[in-house]
This record gives C-alpha cells, sequence and structure tokens, in this order.
C-alpha cells in the first residue's frame, strides 16, 4: 500500500505545486487509498478528489489504467524495476527512478526533472549543454559519483524553487554565485 501510495504521488506531483499534491494525497489516503479503492471510486469522484492538481483529467485516466494493471499483472503492488515502471501510464523516467527510491529503497538512475535539468546546464554539470531531461541525465550519470545520485534530485528542486528560478533567478543571494557560470558578470 506504500509503494502504491508513492507511486501515485509522484504521478499527482508532476506538473503540481507540492501543497496541492499534498492536499490531494490527504484527501485520498482518507477515503482509503489502495489500488482497490481507487479501483471503486468513479472517475468523476476521483476527479473531485484530485483536482486542483495539473492536468487532472488526465491523471483520473492514468491512475485508473495504472491501477487495474497493478491489480491485474503485480498483484496490486508496484513494479520494482525501471522499465515496468516506465510502461505504465502517466509514468516517466523521472517517476520511475524516484519511486525506485523511495518505494524500494533502490537507486537506480538520477531523477531529473525541469529544475535539474535547468540548474546542472546552469552549472555547466553537463560537458556540453543538454536539451532534454534524459540528455542531462545521461550526463549527470556519467559525471557525478554514483553514491551521489540519490542526492542530487532532493537538493536541486528545492533549490530550483527558491533561488535558481527559470526566470530572474537570484544569483545575488545565492551562496553559488562565485562558482557559477551563469552568474557571472553580476
Amino acid at each position: 500500500v506504500r509503494r502504491y501510495q508513492v507511486l501515485l504521488s509522484l504521478m499527482l506531483s508532476s506538473q503540481t505545486k507540492d501543497q496541492v499534491t499534498a492536499g490531494a494525497m490527504q484527501r485520498l489516503r482518507a477515503r482509503g487509498l489502495t489500488v482497490d479503492s481507487i479501483l471503486q471510486t468513479d472517475d468523476s469522484t476521483l476527479g473531485k478528489l484530485i483536482y486542483p492538481v495539473g492536468f487532472w483529467r488526465n491523471k483520473v485516466k492514468y491512475i485508473k489504467q495504472t491501477s487495474a494493471i497493478l491489480q491485474q499483472r503485480y498483484g496490486g503492488d508496484i513494479p520494482a524495476s525501471v522499465a515496468e515502471l516506465v510502461a505504465l501510464p502517466g509514468i516517466g523516467p523521472k517517476m520511475a527512478h524516484l519511486a525506485m527510491a523511495v518505494a524500494w529503497g533502490t537507486v537506480s538512475g538520477i531523477a531529473v526533472d525541469t529544475h535539474v535539468h535547468r540548474i546542472a546546464n546552469r552549472l555547466g554539470w553537463t560537458k556540453k549543454a543538454t536539451k532534454s531531461p534524459e540528455e542531462t541525465q545521461a550526463a549527470l550519470e556519467e559525471w557525478l559519483p554514483r553514491e551521489l545520485w540519490s542526492e542530487i534530485n532532493g537538493l536541486l528542486v528545492g533549490f530550483g524553487q527558491q533561488t535558481c528560478l527559470p526566470v530572474h533567478p537570484r544569483c545575488r543571494a545565492c551562496l553559488n554565485q562565485a562558482l557559477c557560470p551563469a552568474a557571472k558578470g553580476l
């Protein structure tokens, strides 16, 4: 049940602020958040429970499809491999790596979202500028020692939400200012 809830929270979190995701998870948990309870919940009710998460209509569909697959193929649990996780509706590589780390305690790769992608490029942690999170993931995994892979997403996401913003980054207040190529010339 815990692993399933981890996966659902990751699905809800995409394109959604943390507080909104937390609220949706709280409403779902209050109704007993299991594969069976989700499959027994009609789409309209599920939509009301997760709203206002981003793309909530699509997420209702993905959650229902994924839950049915988990019940049929995995006995209500979640898969224990990245390949099987990304084969589920609505699950991409970032979510799969985070699910492996949080649900299974296995570091399978670096979870690269928009913040990690942006900041890794700004800091010059990739040999050349990368155009996609997948390219950034490959570049970071080549450069960063494996024992640090589990930490990078958590560190950079908060930093990207508070300081290294996509537009108008707060370089003057940033403690990395002296070593960041993007902050040069301030």
